[in-house]
């Protein structure tokens, strides 16, 4: 399954660095590179998720990887100890060998002398004993006599029956050794399977985790030459738009008016209201399309809501507060319903400018810089006439 992941990301790979040199090569028109610049965040954004993917299988691997190092070390511990475990068994096994060859050896000594003690009462014949019982002076003396006899033979029946359990029970030891070192050696030899195993799932692992680092360096390098290439079109592109810029303020100084968007200059001269407030709408509108920056007031650098509104209407010679929260006090409120263009409409921590037929242009977001956009978005609190 993980081979087909890591050949799937390399056709991925491969058609991403295809589409990446394929398109606009030689993009010269704004229209052009914002596609361009949007065709190559898409696949960058592709590139990214796949990057993340791999990692995440990396991560997981890494994981296993340590889990199987850990048991490995476990492993041949447990064969160290079971090597020490029979190398104890087999002392004992010798002890035990050397104690029952003893037992075995007094055994069959005792077992001789009994022998040769009965063939010597029976050579001698009973005559001999009886005569010994007859020269006696005494029946104490015959009682005696006959005692002597018999706790003779009883001590060697008894010695003889010691030696014998004393061998048995040392067998019964040597052989339960033995099943002990074979159950060791049993355990030993599973665990060395278990050794050869793991050894194999590591090489394997390890296989894998050297796989996902060539597929991670290269989709790296992929992101990398998107993310240049991106730069670049993003430089082109703003000094493209600064270039549209200057011409449109060089147009505007020389004939008062300003250069925007046709659908948006119709929503300005469609809507009611001063010929100055529209003024201020198509001023601010031919700044769609740059930055957003917190704190900054900028109309071509960059600007957030209220530099964006702030700046506008110094340029037309008033002066507003600088945030969005005093704003919301600056000139008179009137309703929304009778907002004309160069209106301010603010919201809660925002501030927008009005154009006209329900449309704003404002300072959006570090994403997507200054825009037009629907008044109603959000909720509106207040709307403010400054002119």
């Amino acid at each position: 399954m993980k081979k087909k992941m890591i050949k799937l990301v390399n056709c991925i790979l491969v058609c991403l660095l295809v589409f990446y040199l394929a398109i606009y090569p030689d993009a010269a028109t704004i229209g052009q590179l914002q596609q361009n610049i949007e065709a190559n965040n898409n696949a960058l954004a592709d590139v990214n998720a796949m990057i993340m993917g791999l990692e995440d299988e990396q991560d997981l691997l890494d994981e296993q990887i340590s889990d199987a190092d850990a048991e490995l070390v476990n492993t041949m511990t447990e064969i160290g100890l079971k090597e020490e475990e029979i190398e104890t068994k087999k002392g004992e096994i010798s002890v035990a060998q050397a104690e029952y060859d003893a037992a075995k050896a007094q055994e069959e000594a005792q077992y001789n002398a009994m022998v040769w003690q009965i063939q010597f009462m029976y050579e001698r014949g009973d005559a001999d004993y009886l005569a010994a019982l007859f020269d006696a002076d005494s029946y104490d003396e015959v009682l005696n006599q006959l005692t002597y006899m018999e706790a003779m033979y009883d001590y060697g029946r008894n010695l003889l029956n010691e030696y014998e359990e004393t061998k048995i029970q040392v067998g019964l030891l040597w052989e339960s050794l033995e099943a002990e070192k074979a159950e060791l050696e049993a355990a030993q030899a599973e665990m060395e399977t278990q050794k050869d195993y793991l050894n194999g799932l590591l090489e394997n692992l390890r296989q894998q985790s050297a796989d996902y680092d060539a597929q991670l360096a290269r989709a790296r390098q992929e992101a990398n030459l998107l993310k240049t290439k991106i730069k670049q079109e993003q430089a082109q592109l703003k000094q493209l738009q600064d270039e549209e810029r200057r011409k449109a303020a060089a147009a505007a100084a020389a004939n008062g008016n300003y250069t925007v968007n046709q659908s948006v200059a119709q929503i300005i001269s469609g809507a009611s209201g001063s010929d100055l407030g529209k003024k201020i709408a198509q001023y601010a509108c031919q700044y769609i399309g740059n930055p957003y920056v917190s704190g900054g007031t900028s109309l071509t650098k960059g600007a957030d809501c209220s530099g964006f509104t702030y700046r506008v209407y110094m340029d037309f010679g008033y002066s507003i507060p600088r945030t969005s929260f005093s704003q919301r006090s600056a000139g008179t409120e009137v309703a929304y319903k009778d907002a004309q263009p160069g209106d301010l409409i603010c919201y809660d921590g925002h501030v927008a400018l009005y154009i006209g037929q329900g449309y704003i242009v404002h300072a959006s977001t570090a994403k997507t810089g200054i825009k037009l956009g629907r008044a109603e978005y959000r909720t509106i609190l207040s709307v403010r006439r400054i002119i």
